[in-house]
């Protein structure tokens, strides 16, 4: 694999140099600057063999770097050559900087402008770099077995699921560009779009996504740019008059059409390709958020039945897995990968079941140190007595998406007071903000501490957010919220679905993280003078009362605890045969 990946980048800087560029950037992002994205576009993991979902890769013509956040660092280590690549991590070290400090003054540093936002080039031209949009990305020029681009028919998501009418929330769309006093609006978001559109597809893993373009108009018309092949005559029914459809060829023309026009484009969502082509055709690029953001992150009535019903749901089959280890995890005879694939099988089991809404991170001991693990062929390990288990997984069913994370002690020993202490401070912090009301306005910067603070107190910390949103039957990290110190100030509205994931990580060891998701209502005080919001929790699994120490929770932390593992037995327990109903019981009965 090493002799490999360095004939790739061998390659790769031939073909720099025939197209004049000094160095190039490989980000991990495709068209539409999706978490998930086609095998088309994995040109990173195709270069360097880093399979993380957030990184990029920097190529200069002799020397390189791979960069990502703290969630891969230990899986960059594992996964690439330190011969090939100097590894970075992506805050502490960004490549612009890193690019300013190895690049010789006059560099020609190319990039693909449909695989970066106008946010992210700005980072490098701010740091005074030469930056070179290339007309055909030179990975492409060298990748002679690139898959092809998916070509996956859409569906209807039918009003029973979305509760909104692809009218109404086309008419919503409209009135906000008009109130704003904008023309158009570049959506490049597939989740965005199959939101408006009341559409979902088949073009990535994992995340129903049907891959296409949009341009919103204030008239309410909506122009879908998209493989006429993924069309059959009743979704072009379902689509409507209203809807106009062509293929992507059509696409710059329709840019150009807008000249004079104010168009809204996203500076962070959107490949800075569509600024550009505006800005030449005259257009007047007005920069702000996707308009349908907000409006999808914020769940109607349906959408909040249905994630509760999703939940209900997923609860069995998660609940048949905890029991399955409790069984099997002291004899040692699973590993990572058919731990996995039982939880797979449990979920695919029920009704309503449509993938997973990611690979499961299944991480025995040392490897559930690694925040967003993925085992494989070669990485799988059995899953040892007495030692921890991070299982952290999610669903999509067409009601709703889960995603859930539950740290497990595999026994038959019981663990070590000093595991047991750490788990139970990681436990505070999810209680923390579970428990949190707040008023109307709050980000989610200003709750991520909540869930640290008993993690700080003993100098402890974890190296990712404390939550992100939750999408209906879309994605499941969705913006444009999150529960980090590096959250966009955006205020949390009820309607949202957040995680609560905080977590702890000792490197070569064990892993810890809990994680729940969280439905944002309206809290109601009588005399409050503004409004306030609170958290409905709705996953359902019980925690391991093995790995928590009752006298390290105050009086409210224990009362919730019990009374979260009451809900799970009572919501839970009817649905399960009578093996897994009694360990349920035992394991949510009352900690004193």
């Amino acid at each position: 694999m090493t002799e490999m990946h360095g004939e790739r980048v061998t390659k790769l800087r031939l073909e720099m140099k025939r197209q004049g560029l000094d160095g190039f950037i490989v980000p991990r992002a495709d068209e539409h600057l999706s978490e998930y994205v086609p095998a088309s576009a994995e040109r990173l993991v195709w270069l360097t063999g880093f399979s993380g979902s957030a990184g990029t890769a920097v190529v200069l013509l002799d020397k390189a770097a791979l960069f990502t956040d703290g969630r891969y660092v230990l899986q960059l280590a594992t996964q690439t050559d330190a011969r090939l690549w100097q590894r970075r991590h992506l805050t502490e070290n960004p490549p612009h900087d890193w690019l300013t400090a190895n690049a010789a003054a006059g560099s020609r540093i190319g990039y693909d402008p449909m695989l970066i936002s106008e946010e992210g080039l700005t980072r490098y031209t701010d740091a005074g770099l030469d930056m070179v949009a290339v007309a055909r990305n030179p990975i492409d020029a060298v990748w002679t077995d690139r898959p092809q681009a998916p070509v996956m028919p859409i569906s209807p998501h039918p009003l029973e699921y979305s509760g909104r009418s692809t009218d109404e929330k086309r008419k919503q769309i409209a009135r906000l560009l008009r109130e704003a006093r904008l023309d158009a609006a570049v959506v490049t978001d597939p989740a965005s779009i199959a939101w408006l559109l009341n559409i979902r597809g088949n073009d990535v893993p994992f995340t129903p996504f049907a891959l296409g373009f949009a341009l919103v108009h204030a008239d309410g018309g909506i122009e879908l740019f998209m493989d006429s092949a993924k069309l059959t005559e009743a979704s072009r029914a379902w689509l409507g008059n209203t809807v106009s459809v062509a293929g992507r060829e059509a696409l710059a023309p329709a840019l150009e059409r807008l000249a004079v026009k104010r168009v809204r484009v996203d500076f962070a969502g959107t490949p800075v390709w569509f600024a550009q082509t505006l800005r030449k055709s005259g257009a007047v690029v007005v920069v702000g958020p996707d308009p349908c953001l907000l409006p999808k992150a914020c769940k109607n009535e349906t959408e909040q039945q249905g994630a509760r019903e999703a939940h209900r749901r997923d609860a069995v089959a998660i609940c048949r897995f905890l029991h399955f280890l409790a069984e099997t995890g002291p004899q040692g005879t699973e590993t990572e990968m058919s731990a996995a694939a039982t939880l797979l099988a449990f979920r695919e089991q029920l009704a309503g079941f449509r993938g997973e809404s990611f690979p499961a991170i299944s991480g025995a001991g040392e490897h559930g140190a690694i925040i967003h693990y993925r085992v494989t062929e070669s990485s799988n390990r059995p899953l040892r007595p007495n030692e921890v288990y991070l299982i952290d997984s999610g669903a999509q069913y067409l009601s709703g998406t889960t995603d859930i994370t539950r740290t497990v002690w595999t026994g038959p020993g019981n663990p070590p007071q000093f595991l047991r202490e750490q788990v139970t401070r990681v436990m505070k912090g999810h209680i923390a903000i579970a428990t949190l009301v707040f008023p109307r306005g709050v980000g989610g910067a200003h709750l991520d501490a909540f869930a640290r603070r008993a993690l700080w107190q003993v100098g402890l910390d974890y190296d990712h957010g404390t939550g992100h949103g939750v999408g209906s039957y879309l994605s499941v990290h969705e913006g444009p919220v999150s529960l980090s110190r590096l959250a966009r100030p955006v205020s949390i509205e009820a309607g949202m679905i957040l995680s609560n994931e905080p977590g702890y990580y000792q490197p070569g060891e064990y892993g810890i993280r809990l994680e729940n998701l969280l439905l944002v209502q309206d809290a109601i005080f009588p005399t409050a003078s503004k409004p306030f919001l609170r958290f409905e929790t709705l996953t359902l699994a019980p925690f391991d009362r093995r790995l928590i120490d009752p006298t390290m929770l105050d009086t409210s932390e224990l009362a919730w605890l019990n009374a979260y593992h009451a809900r799970v037995r009572n919501d839970v327990g009817p649905h399960l045969e009578a093996g897994a109903r009694d360990w349920l019981a035992a394991a949510c009965s009352e900690i004193v």
